[in-house]
């Protein structure tokens, strides 16, 4: 039985506003969600992995931690009552869609969160991120119908918050076999996946990760930052010569492992601000209440100066890493210090404020 408004609204009416606490999994993003509900004022709880505290611990990042063996044990509803007594706001990033589970947050995990936890399951489904795309007006690279079909440059991807884990270029259906083979022997794909491959014309450009929000109180999409992904291997192999990439045979891999600000040329803004705007007004009325809070469009631009989306995630991006302390387009709108995290507690104070605390959570 999927989780209703009604029922979120029934936990927030039990919570004492006074003491909200901003919570969310300590994996991913986390850093700059408790450093930003510290800055707001609020109590923080983190929810670790055994073995996986130490940044958290070391950062000073929460008042409280709730330790767990494996992430998933947050469902347990033992944890999710705890949540519940400390008056928990969750914060929603990639680890905690991934870890969690898409069918837990739906059905099982009563604690309200910030954002629409219906939209996510949008974000891992290429068709419907397509659908999106397409009802906000937004070019999106061209979808090749199976591997047999593949007669350019391809990019193919899975579904899921992978981080890049398991994607791959390929020209041929026979390169796809072949790609295919190494990513599964690599462990990073499965027999399985080979039905659920996503396969789109490769976009030649620069990626520009556009990071936003989208206020249900003031009904406006704020541009908060920007970045571009450090991945492995390809990285490497791209600062080494064509010949002896060619020598080395190594094969490319895309495994996101970090992130760095970009900004990009004022006379892009207003495609920019356009894809966001769009975006939010069509989500509203295809998955209502629609893209509440953080959200992100993941992009090439080609060199007609054209933005071209590939991905969206319907909540807090990896990318926000990069302005924990403000990017330059958040200094416009706020001054020094607004990380995405901390502009989520500044929603949550905002709702309090105004007596609307409902309107943001789901």
């Amino acid at each position: 039985m999927v989780i209703s408004k009604d029922e979120i609204n029934q936990v927030v009416k039990k919570y004492d506003k006074n003491k909200i606490t901003i919570c969310t999994i300590g994996s991913h993003s986390a850093l700059h969600v408790f450093r930003g509900a510290y800055d707001e004022g609020f109590r923080r709880c983190a929810i670790c992995a055994k073995g996986r505290e130490v940044p958290y611990q070391r950062y000073k990042s929460a008042e409280e931690f709730i330790m767990v063996d494996k992430f998933s044990d947050v469902n347990d509803e033992k944890i999710q009552q705890q949540l519940r007594d400390m008056n928990a706001v969750i914060v929603p990033h990639g680890s905690f869609v991934a870890y969690v589970g898409l069918d837990r947050i739906e059905n099982d995990f009563l604690v309200p969160m910030i954002g629409n936890r219906n939209i996510l399951r949008w974000e891992a489904e290429r068709d419907r991120v397509t659908k999106l795309f397409e009802a906000a007006n937004i070019r999106k690279p061209m979808k090749i119908n199976g591997p047999d079909k593949i007669d350019r440059a391809c990019m193919v991807k899975f579904p899921g918050a992978r981080g890049g884990r398991g994607y791959f270029v390929t020209d041929s259906p026979a390169g796809f076999d072949e790609k295919m083979k190494l990513m599964i022997n690599k462990g990073w794909l499965t027999e399985e996946d080979r039905a659920k491959a996503h396969i789109e014309e490769y976009v030649a450009g620069d990626i520009y990760c556009m990071h936003y929000f989208y206020s249900p109180l003031t009904k406006t999409v704020e541009l908060l930052g920007m970045d571009r992904r450090h991945e492995a291997n390809i990285d490497g192999l791209v600062r080494i010569p064509a010949k002896d990439q060619i020598e080395a045979g190594l094969q490319p891999t895309y495994v996101v492992t970090g992130n760095f600000p970009i900004v990009a040329r004022e006379s892009l803004l207003d495609q920019a601000f356009g894809m966001g705007d769009r975006l939010a007004e069509v989500a509203e009325k295809m998955v209502p209440p629609g893209l509440l809070g953080a959200f992100c469009i993941q992009t090439m631009c080609t060199d007609n100066l054209e933005f071209v989306a590939f991905e969206i995630s319907a909540r807090q991006d990896g990318g926000t890493n990069t302005f924990m302390n403000g990017s330059p387009y958040s200094y416009l709108l706020y001054g020094d210090g607004m990380s995405m995290g901390r502009r989520y507690s500044r929603e949550v104070k905002n709702a309090l404020a105004a007596d609307r605390l409902e309107d943001i959570l789901t």
